[in-house]
């Protein structure tokens, strides 16, 4: 078990300058401008470079395959398409900033739209399955997600299936509006998936993001938010189960450059088995001009057997100290023997006991999924991994 609370030293290729802040580091949508990884990078220091398979390199001998997207029912007042590469709307939110993501863009020839109009407020969500590729190739994919001004909608992104996978994922929240969007990684357990997410909030636009990340050999979810306006709201949940040999990453920026909005992360993960490994960093960075910010960010890590590794690092950057509040916070622990002692006390099962310990870990981040369907299913599939593996409690 490994609880990281700070950046180590590192040590960067010749002539290459870290970058001061994340403001500082470079952007670009040529793969051509960022050299090839070596997994000595700082923001790829806890990665199995290795196991990326080739979406890192924009000359891999990997045959292109498709991703599939159903649209389980479009409500009124919503749009889903597929566009071409040159739809104006593609590049007005994200500009990779590595060189995964920089393969996706140049890679990707059009794009899945899912378009809100402005004061549309579905009673259901809108549902998108996606589905692998499968393994003997790889896969470049991009969504754009719309939500026009004042509209209220929830989007569910569902990933099953074989894939190697490399995608970017765009999401304009309009002025006002107000967008739950969950995405749930429950890739096959050979995939590959490298993605960005990037988010731009209007004027009192609000985003609740939830990202569940089960499945798969190697998942690394990258979430950065900017702000446009006044009054921005995020606040990002995310879930993670790693059985033996995963490797599940995530990493959130959140750049406050505008006054008045807040931002709120709370992540929470598990791990089980030999070599399991997860990582959390988020970066929260407070600009000179983003007077009257709120925020906060907490990872929770809960190890269940011996030989996984878990590392965690928050990351605050503040220019200004004229703001309402910034804090950070990082655990990783063992099963609790002494919960698990009180339930059998009371003459609760070892195994039942260990399972309700699990569930009430997870459950706050569980019940913000707005379908009570989804909460169902990704409960009884963390259950499942439970009973499947050997706990090792703490003291």
């Amino acid at each position: 078990m490994s609880i990281e609370v700070a950046a180590r030293p590192h040590t960067h290729g010749a002539g290459e300058t870290p970058p001061k802040t994340k403001l500082q580091q470079l952007r670009s949508y040529d793969p051509a401008d960022f050299p090839a990884l070596t997994g000595r990078e700082e923001e790829w220091r806890f990665t199995p470079v290795k196991r990326l398979t080739g979406l890192d390199d924009p000359d891999t001998a990997l045959a292109a395959t498709g991703v599939d997207y159903v649209v389980r029912d479009v409500p009124a007042g919503v749009k889903t398409e597929t566009v071409a590469g040159d739809d104006p709307r593609l590049g007005s939110v994200i500009k990779p900033f590595d060189r995964p993501s920089a393969v996706a863009w140049a890679k990707s020839e059009g794009a899945f739209v899912v378009a809100v109009e402005p004061e549309a407020r579905p009673d259901q969500p809108i549902w998108v399955d996606v589905t692998g590729g499968g393994l003997d190739g790889a896969s470049w994919a991009h969504t754009f997600i719309e939500v026009g001004h004042h509209a209220d909608v929830t989007v569910i992104l569902r990933h099953t299936g074989p894939a190697r996978l490399g995608d970017n994922v765009e999401i304009v929240v309009g002025d006002g509006a107000h967008l739950r969007l969950v995405s749930v990684a429950e890739w096959d357990r050979e995939s590959v998936q490298v993605e960005h997410q990037a988010a731009r909030l209007g004027t009192d636009a609000k985003l609740d993001h939830i990202a569940v990340t089960l499945g798969g050999d190697l998942v690394r979810q990258f979430l950065s938010v900017a702000y446009g306006g006044r009054g921005g709201s995020v606040d990002a949940f995310g879930l993670y189960f790693a059985e033996s040999g995963q490797h599940l990453e995530h990493r959130q920026l959140v750049d406050h450059s505008v006054p008045d909005c807040r931002s709120y992360v709370n992540y929470r993960g598990a791990l089980q088995g030999d070599t399991a490994h997860t990582v959390w960093v988020g970066d929260v960075l407070i600009q000179d001009e983003a007077t009257g910010t709120d925020t906060y960010e907490v990872n929770r890590n809960l190890v269940l057997s011996d030989g996984a590794r878990a590392d965690s690092v928050p990351n605050l950057e503040i220019e200004t100290g004229e703001i309402v509040g910034a804090g950070h916070a990082s655990a990783t622990g063992r099963f609790d023997a002494d919960q698990l002692f009180y339930l059998q006390s009371r003459g609760i099962p070892e195994d039942e006991a260990r399972r309700l310990v699990v569930k009430g870990f997870f459950n706050e981040i569980v019940q913000k999924i707005p379908s009570e369907d989804l909460r169902e299913e990704l409960t009884d599939t963390i259950v499942a991994r439970l009973d499947a593996g050997e706990v090792v409690a703490g003291a």
